[in-house]
Protein backbone atom coordinates (compact mmCIF):
# COMPACT_ATOMS: atom_id res chain seq x y z
CA UNK A 1 0.00 0.00 0.00
CA UNK A 2 1.27 3.53 -0.93
CA UNK A 3 2.12 6.03 1.57
CA UNK A 4 0.43 9.51 1.61
CA UNK A 5 2.74 12.13 1.65
CA UNK A 6 2.84 14.42 4.54
CA UNK A 7 2.02 18.06 3.58
CA UNK A 8 5.85 18.87 4.22
CA UNK A 9 6.44 16.56 1.39
CA UNK A 10 4.19 17.52 -0.97
CA UNK A 11 5.39 21.01 -0.61
CA UNK A 12 8.91 20.04 -0.99
CA UNK A 13 7.87 18.17 -4.50
CA UNK A 14 6.06 21.27 -5.02
CA UNK A 15 8.61 23.74 -4.46
CA UNK A 16 11.20 21.37 -6.27
CA UNK A 17 9.00 20.84 -9.71
CA UNK A 18 8.23 24.94 -9.67
CA UNK A 19 12.46 25.45 -9.64
CA UNK A 20 12.57 22.54 -11.83
CA UNK A 21 10.95 23.97 -14.24
CA UNK A 22 12.14 27.41 -14.10
CA UNK A 23 15.09 26.32 -15.16
CA UNK A 24 14.54 24.34 -17.72
CA UNK A 25 12.24 27.02 -19.36
CA UNK A 26 15.77 29.64 -18.82
CA UNK A 27 18.20 26.67 -20.65
CA UNK A 28 15.14 26.46 -23.38
CA UNK A 29 14.97 30.08 -24.04
CA UNK A 30 18.80 30.05 -23.95
CA UNK A 31 18.96 27.77 -26.68
CA UNK A 32 16.40 28.56 -28.85
CA UNK A 33 18.62 32.18 -28.54
CA UNK A 34 21.79 30.62 -29.40
CA UNK A 35 20.52 28.60 -31.99
CA UNK A 36 18.65 31.85 -33.68
CA UNK A 37 21.57 33.43 -33.35
CA UNK A 38 23.77 30.57 -35.29
CA UNK A 39 21.52 29.39 -37.52
CA UNK A 40 19.52 32.37 -38.34
CA UNK A 41 21.31 35.73 -37.59
CA UNK A 42 19.13 37.66 -39.83
CA UNK A 43 16.01 37.53 -37.88
CA UNK A 44 17.43 39.29 -35.16
CA UNK A 45 17.27 42.94 -36.64
CA UNK A 46 18.95 45.39 -37.03
CA UNK A 47 21.93 45.44 -34.16
CA UNK A 48 25.31 46.64 -33.88
CA UNK A 49 28.23 43.62 -34.04
CA UNK A 50 28.68 44.69 -30.60
CA UNK A 51 24.90 43.98 -29.61
CA UNK A 52 25.21 40.61 -31.93
CA UNK A 53 28.03 39.54 -29.48
CA UNK A 54 26.69 40.86 -26.25
CA UNK A 55 23.69 38.64 -26.61
CA UNK A 56 25.13 35.67 -27.68
CA UNK A 57 27.57 35.79 -24.61
CA UNK A 58 24.39 36.74 -22.08
CA UNK A 59 22.52 33.60 -23.66
CA UNK A 60 25.57 31.42 -23.00
CA UNK A 61 25.68 32.94 -19.44
CA UNK A 62 22.27 31.97 -19.67
CA UNK A 63 22.27 28.51 -20.64
CA UNK A 64 25.07 27.97 -18.20
CA UNK A 65 23.29 29.26 -15.43
CA UNK A 66 20.22 27.20 -16.01
CA UNK A 67 22.13 24.53 -16.20
CA UNK A 68 23.94 25.10 -12.98
CA UNK A 69 20.44 25.56 -11.30
CA UNK A 70 19.47 22.01 -12.33
CA UNK A 71 22.65 20.42 -11.05
CA UNK A 72 21.95 21.99 -7.66
CA UNK A 73 18.79 21.27 -7.55
CA UNK A 74 19.19 17.72 -8.22
CA UNK A 75 22.26 17.94 -5.52
CA UNK A 76 20.27 19.50 -2.56
CA UNK A 77 17.21 17.73 -3.31
CA UNK A 78 19.18 14.29 -3.52
CA UNK A 79 16.97 13.35 -6.51
CA UNK A 80 18.89 10.06 -6.94
CA UNK A 81 18.41 8.52 -3.52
Amino acid sequence: MKEKQTRSQKHRSNLYMVLRRNAELKEQKATLTLDLMMDNPVGIGDHSTDDFYNNAIEALESLADARDQLEALDDYFDVNS
